[in-house]
């Protein structure tokens, strides 16, 4: 008996093989189309009968080629009594054979059909039509054999065939979850482009999804969890039509139904990573403002956050790696929880959900602390461990205040890994890959050249600067040498992109954020400034970069940062050569003078139809932002003074000094408050005290007079003396 049920098979195969050999005879031999046809017949009946190895593959289409496939795609009338799409059927079974040859699938004959695959996808069709089921599943075995190879997800967006498959499933047509394949495999290929061509199609599969996904009481719901997240892309404005926000609406009800229950661990990861997407698509802006999205919001950030600890803190780091997808979509999650927990206008969380989640994250950066502590060499290039980082860097930007004992451990392996990634991205970079390093800073994915680490730790390193022991830390670990590489590089970035004006970039806060830290070692170790080398390749790059910077009016905080972080630099290493009267020295006190001298006007006060000192027009919109560095570059600035012989002259020829005087004599003296009067009154007292031409322009101008007037005792005793 087992012998015999052994045997039947074989004996199959080897009668389909020898019907194949036949007809590959007649084919090469057939003197009319009536013997092509009927040879063709039994060709097409043994291909669909079971597989065939390459090399028959081959010989069949050596015998064929694609003359006579066309030619039935193309004939409209079959023989009486046949039925009506017979000969496209034969056609297309002879194209989804060929198809499973890669080479014969981006052949431009398969390519140029299609539309004509689209156009049968998309014609009303019997699905009880048994030879119609055949040929829409040789259009999708085609389909996806294109798709397969790498030109072939180009072709098929660009011919129209995402809008097919996204009728054809809401449409629910024979072979939908074919259709379905092809659109996640299209989107994970080609994404942008798909959303660019066809995204009302794209939306109604989306809304499609998440009614089933909000409906489905089965093992469906899961499975849509990892279906769902293809379809969800950042560049969609979810939250801007009644669809996109019926669609987020279903999705939040799903995932409210699934993550509030008892859940094992295979179905509550795919819900997280869903969430996740959601979250970097939209923000908290899925999950309703009401009482019951407060409380969901805090459940998926508890739960994110218990996920992460169970993670680091229990498995071995080697066992992290299988669940990498699923923490790093944690991630996100807990960072929404940073935010909204920072949040003071509109918070969606009340102050005790916020400080429990607070208690709860600490928890859970502990555990990746842990986690980085025990990272090893091999692995600092591990896109996960740049995840890791990454959600510290957006911890310590907010709070630094706790873990401090391990967040001091970590700096040193933390500095070692910015380093390493700065220096091997650099090793890796060509002047011609600036532009594409800009186009990526920004991109939905975060993805940066090669994953710049700094950009996300800068925040935090502002904070820990600030900090005695930290700061020890950093010094001991080359941390200044770094940055200053690094504020070089990204000034490198911005200068190329000079000529956009737009909202402030990543590279552009990362410049700010650089001056930020600078400013903390000044203020806080200035020997420093004075020791390190860096720091003079520094002020040499401050030297030049502020006479471009100045005049771009989009930019006026990074001016503000690099103008005073220059000027407190300046007052330290006020002996360097750069400084003694270079032109790029003098070029950069002018720059700076401009932007002191233009951030306060007179304006009309309609109360009191009196001139009052006011922020002017071009600072008033970043004021909140510069007003700090504005007031301690005036001290700097000041403190200049005395030190470059030549820098009283320039002010004269900048026609500062006249201006403020004039300033001060037209407005109300109420109007001008004690700290912007401590800041006008540091200046011209050390411009009178360095210079007679300086003392003799402000007499002249009744700065006696003016200094009485206002109170400023220093300046009129300064003025009385000589």
């Amino acid at each position: 008996m087992t012998s015999h049920s052994g045997a039947a098979p074989e004996a199959s195969e080897s009668t389909r093989n020898v019907t194949l050999e036949r007809c590959l005879c007649v084919l090469r031999d057939a003197k009319h189309d009536s013997e092509q046809f009927a040879a063709l017949l039994l060709v097409t009946k043994a291909v669909r009968a079971g597989d065939i190895d390459s090399r028959t593959r081959r010989r069949i289409f050596d015998a064929v080629g694609f003359t006579f496939p066309n030619r039935l795609l193309a004939s409209r009338e079959p023989p009486a009594g046949c039925p009506e799409h017979m000969f496209q059927g034969l056609g297309l079974t002879l194209l989804a054979c060929f198809c499973t040859d890669p080479e014969l699938a981006t052949h431009s004959q398969i390519l140029n059909k299609i539309p004509t695959f689209n156009n049968i996808l998309a014609s009303p069709s019997d699905p009880d039509d048994m030879s119609t089921r055949s040929m829409i599943d040789d259009v999708y075995q085609c389909l996806g054999a294109v798709m397969g190879t790498p030109k072939g997800p180009k072709e098929l967006v660009s011919q129209g065939t995402v809008s097919t498959l996204c009728q054809a499933y809401v449409n629910r047509n024979y072979g939908c979850d074919h259709a379905l394949e092809l659109l996640l495999g299209l989107l994970a290929t080609a994404e942008t482009k798909c959303w660019q061509r066809a995204t009302p199609d794209l939306m109604a599969v989306l809304s499609k999804l998440s009614e089933e996904f909000h409906q489905a009481e089965d093992m469906t719901k899961f499975q849509l969890c990892d279906v769902l997240p293809h379809f969800v892309s950042p560049t969609l404005l979810l939250t801007r039509d009644r669809q996109g926000s019926e669609c987020l609406c279903n999705l939040y009800r799903g995932l409210v139904s699934i993550l509030s229950s008892k859940l094992s661990q295979s179905q509550r990861d795919p819900a997280l990573k869903l969430a996740a997407c959601l979250t970097q698509a939209c923000g908290s802006e899925w999950i309703p403002r009401e009482r019951a999205g407060s409380k969901f919001l805090a459940l998926l950030v508890n739960l994110a956050c218990v996920e992460v600890r169970l993670c680091m803190e229990e498995l071995d780091p080697a066992d992290v790696d299988g669940k990498q997808e699923v923490v790093t979509g944690c991630y996100t999650l807990i960072e929404l929880g940073i935010l909204e927990c920072m949040k003071e206008e509109k918070p969606r969380l009340r102050e005790t959900q916020k400080m429990q989640l607070v208690r709860i994250m600490e928890e859970a950066f502990g555990a990746v602390i842990h986690y980085l502590r025990q990272v090893g060499e091999e692995k600092l290039k591990d896109p996960f461990i740049f995840a890791s980082v990454r959600i510290l860097g957006a911890w310590l930007a907010e709070e630094t205040s706790s873990l401090k004992q391990e967040i001091c451990d970590l700096l040193p392996f933390l500095i070692h890994y910015a380093k390493t990634l700065f220096q091997e991205g650099d090793k890796a970079r060509s002047p011609s890959q600036h532009a594409a390093e800009l186009a990526e800073l920004d991109s939905p994915q975060g993805s940066v050249w090669p994953r710049d680490a700094l950009r996300f730790l800068l925040p935090g390193l502002c904070h820990l600067t600030a900090e005695d022991r930290p700061r020890e830390i950093l010094i001991s670990e080359g941390a200044p040498a770094l940055l200053c590489q690094y504020f070089l590089h990204q000034w490198e970035l911005l200068a190329s992109d000079s000529q956009i004006s737009a909202p402030p970039d990543s590279t552009e806060i990362s410049l700010q954020t650089t001056c930020g830290v600078f400013l903390n070692l000044v203020v806080t170790v200035p020997d420093l400034i004075r020791r390190d080398r860096c720091f003079s390749s520094l002020m040499d790059a401050l030297l030049k970069s502020l006479p471009v910077l100045l005049p771009q009016r989009d930019r006026l905080v990074l001016a503000a940062n690099v103008t005073t972080l220059g000027l407190m630099m300046a007052r330290i290493l006020g002996t360097s050569p750069g400084l003694e009267g270079t032109p790029p020295a003098k070029n950069f006190f002018e720059a700076a003078i401009c932007f002191l001298s233009q951030a306060h006007a007179a304006r009309a006060d309609p109360a009191s139809q009196c001139l009052v000192v006011a922020v002017s027009p071009a600072y008033e919109a970043a004021w909140a932002d510069l007003s700090e560095l504005w007031f301690l570059g005036m001290q700097a600035f000041a403190s200049c003074v005395p030190l470059f012989p030549w820098l009283p002259q320039t002010v004269l020829r900048s026609r500062w000094l006249d201006d403020l005087l004039r300033l001060l004599g037209q407005v109300a003296p109420v109007s001008v408050d004690f700290e912007l009067l401590t800041a006008l009154q540091g200046v011209l007292l050390e411009l009178a005290r360095a210079s007679q031409q300086c003392r003799e322009v402000i007499v002249l101008q009744q700065g006696k007079e003016l200094a009485n007037r206002y109170g400023m005792a220093a300046l009129e005793q300064c003025l009385c003396e000589w």
